[in-house]
């Protein structure tokens, strides 16, 4: 019988957000995955953990894959981690998940431990309909822009999506010329659960203006009104 992939969701940004399943997993880890190990070691050194740790990130390739099966092939215990949030969810986890299943299928165990994530954390106190909702991850940052626009336009109902610091004004221009300039109201959430965490409201247009006045730091995520 081969091994077991916890799947653990780690603080977005307040480490009081860890959950009890969450440090059982770590603990019990022979070997944790991570986006970025040194973020990783922050929050395993926080809450005294001493496991070792192993890079597993969107540049990690096949061969990086086969070593990992081969961990859980050999019956170790694994615990997959991203640098905040749910692993899998707008994140490289989710091709080495699939692998995985499409590799030994139901020999591994693949167990989620559920906690934070930006994106639910946003639609719950967006006050948008949230009983449908689609989330779109990232804008591309060159090619097919405008059809990923349009298609988040487009949606009927409520719509999450991420984007950088960098550009999130741009990104909420292009959103607001492709509607016509008309009244869609928007939700932008910047920094959840840390210190400056900030929540802007309104139609887009006022929501541009009232980033503009903070400092542009830290990961967006937007929620959009349906139409």
């Amino acid at each position: 019988m081969a091994g077991t992939l916890f799947i653990v969701a780690t603080p977005i940004g307040n480490l009081n957000d860890i959950t009890l399943r969450a440090l059982e997993a770590l603990k019990g880890a022979d070997l944790i995955l991570c986006e970025d190990t040194r973020v990783t070691k922050k929050l395993l050194e926080h809450f005294i953990i001493d496991k070792p740790t192993q890079s597993y990130h969107q540049h990690s390739g096949s061969e990086k894959i086969q070593t990992i099966i081969g961990y859980l092939r050999d019956g170790k215990t694994l615990a997959l981690v991203s640098d905040a949030g749910t692993p899998g969810i707008s994140d490289p986890g989710n091709l080495l998940i699939q692998e995985i299943v499409k590799t030994i299928g139901d020999e591994a165990t693949i167990i989620p431990i559920p906690g934070p994530s930006a994106a639910i954390a946003a639609l719950s106190i967006s006050g948008f309909a949230t009983d449908r909702f689609v989330f779109l991850g990232f804008p591309p940052a060159k090619n097919k822009r405008q059809k990923y626009f349009q298609e988040l336009l487009a949606n009927e109902y409520t719509v999450v999506f991420y984007e950088s610091n960098f550009r999130i004004l741009k990104t909420l221009a292009e959103i607001d010329e492709l509607n016509g300039n008309k009244a869609r109201r928007v939700v932008a959430c910047r920094e959840l659960t840390k210190t400056f965490e900030s929540i802007y409201r309104g139609p887009i247009a006022e929501v541009i203006e009232k980033i503009k006045k903070d400092p542009l730091k830290g990961e967006f995520v937007v929620v959009l009104a349906g139409k």
